[in-house]
């Protein structure tokens, strides 16, 4: 790979949320920029920028990741998922509508990295309980909910994933 210059803007190519993007970036572009400012990916939201709150949370090749950490250069030819890309043919995926129906969220700023982070440990773990949902949680800052309503929403999620249960 050439070297890249701070001066001069160069291509980005990914997949996002399952369909081609590129952008023109500086070397010192951040993913979330690129998401939000040159995409229109607006879900991801940027918090403290420094990888503490966990609002920007996307899945970069199915596994969580700091948005606001991650240089667009570092997502070349990767699968980039967004919380843009939990609900399919405008209906919410099972994680959303569970976090609907629990109150799970209140002004939503942290809630879409939790989505992301939540739908990341389901799709490794489906049978997570509620030790690893809180452990999973454990990387994200929400000042409203209190958390327990994220968590039985997550263990509601879950149940219906696994096709149990709704309550949790």
């Amino acid at each position: 790979m050439p070297r890249l210059t701070q001066d001069e803007t160069h291509p980005v190519r990914f997949t996002l949320n399952g369909r081609p993007v590129s952008a023109r970036v500086s070397p010192r572009t951040l993913l979330t920029d690129v998401l939000r400012h040159e995409i229109g990916a607006t879900g991801t939201h940027v918090g403290c920028e420094h990888g503490v709150c966990g609002a920007c949370t996307v899945q970069i090749d199915g596994e969580p990741a700091r948005a606001c950490l991650m240089l667009a250069q570092q997502a070349q030819g990767c699968e980039v998922r967004t919380v843009e890309g939990l609900a399919k043919d405008d209906a919410l995926s099972s994680l959303q509508e569970a976090f609907r129906e629990h109150f799970a969220l209140q002004c939503g700023f942290c809630t879409a990295g939790i989505l992301m982070t939540l739908d990341a440990l389901f799709l490794r773990q489906p049978d997570a309980d509620e030790g690893a949902i809180r452990e999973a949680l454990s990387g994200h800052l929400c000042r409203c909910t209190g958390y327990a309503p994220i968590v039985q929403a997550a263990l509601a999620a879950r149940n219906r994933i696994k096709g149990g249960p709704i309550d949790a």
